[in-house]
């Protein structure tokens, strides 16, 4: 295709600012229509980034001649229905992160791309920003050596809607979200680790719930191993006390380490021998940005995508194992 006509559905706050923009701020990109069930934010959404078309159902936006891609945008749960829905429409998708509520639903999903020819695309999105790349380069260069082992430190306090259930959000809702806030944000860890220093193929775990604020984990210790054979491991708790925040991963090498964040965008910092170095690369304006680029370059047949099915489908699995002793 000359130029990808995007449909969203589920135009939600994730598309504000993260990603949608970029699709219509990309060369060769457009955003066509819309889709939110609640007929007023559809329309208000629609208005503010001059969108043509809104919908509050999915298969009109599906069915619309003009677009010609889909980005899922909704809550887990329905990210299987959707894409499977716009592929057998003929229709290429990009599905928000976890790609599905477990592997088993993303093997499904899969399935039907290889079936139809669509492409799965999902928003693993540091996969495409510069600070991720940068660290991904430095450890291909061999600054550190020979990657021994990765530790991930993640520590935030309950927010205070998560204590009502009231006011709880789907993504403390299992049947909703496939989890808890692990599942939420964790995916983005593991999936750039894997990235950057090789697969994580296989993990084991202890998870608990320690704040009793809702059924799901908040708290949960996490040995894993990359396909190298390096070991890593990960604590991950969304109830500790609310003083200090803690966003890190080291990955230490036979000649050093660098330390740096996934979420923060903390200064990298390089430790050898030689000293620290300190590289400061600030996020893109968009964080979707520049994965979008590389997606709208892909089905423009000048470029490759990193973020697939298949690779969002493999950090799913390794989620499914670290959290099938909570189920």
């Amino acid at each position: 295709m000359d130029t990808v006509n995007w449909g969203i559905i589920g135009c939600g706050a994730v598309c504000e600012w993260k990603s949608g923009p970029p699709l219509y701020k990309t060369p060769h990109s457009r955003l066509v229509a819309v889709m939110r069930r609640e007929e007023e934010k559809a329309r208000d959404f629609a208005a503010r980034h001059q969108v043509p078309r809104f919908y509050t159902d999915a298969d009109q936006l599906i069915g619309d001649p003009e677009v010609n891609a889909v980005y899922v945008a909704t809550p887990p749960n329905t990210h299987k229905e959707y894409a499977i829905r716009a592929m057998r429409a003929g229709k290429p998708v990009y599905v928000e992160k976890p790609m599905a509520l477990t592997y088993g639903e993303c093997l499904e999903m899969l399935k039907v791309s290889e079936e139809t020819g669509q492409k799965i695309f999902v928003a693993h999105y540091r996969r495409g920003q510069a600070y991720f790349l940068k660290i991904k380069e430095l450890i291909a260069q061999g600054a550190i050596g020979k990657v021994v082992t990765v530790n991930v430190r993640f520590f935030r306090p309950a927010g205070e809607t998560d204590k009502d259930p009231a006011k709880q959000t789907w993504r403390v809702k299992k049947e909703t979200a496939g989890g808890g806030y692990f599942y939420d944000l964790a995916p983005h860890t593991l999936d750039i680790i894997s990235y950057i220093a090789g697969e994580i193929t296989e993990a084991k775990s202890i998870v608990a719930n320690r704040g009793g604020w809702y059924e799901v984990e908040d708290t949960l210790s996490v040995a894993f191993r990359l396909e190298s054979g390096a070991a890593g491991s990960g604590i991950w708790s969304f109830v500790t006390d609310g003083n200090e925040r803690v966003d890190q991963i080291e990955f230490w090498g036979t000649n050093g380490r660098i330390v740096c964040s996934t979420f923060t965008y903390a200064p990298i910092q390089l430790i050898t021998a030689a000293g620290t170095q300190v590289l400061a690369i600030a996020p893109p304006e968009h964080a979707q940005g520049p994965l979008i680029q590389t997606i709208v370059e892909e089905l423009r047949g000048n470029g490759e995508c990193p973020s697939t099915g298949l690779t969002a489908s493999r950090t799913a699995k390794i989620m499914d194992q670290i959290i099938e002793n909570y189920q």
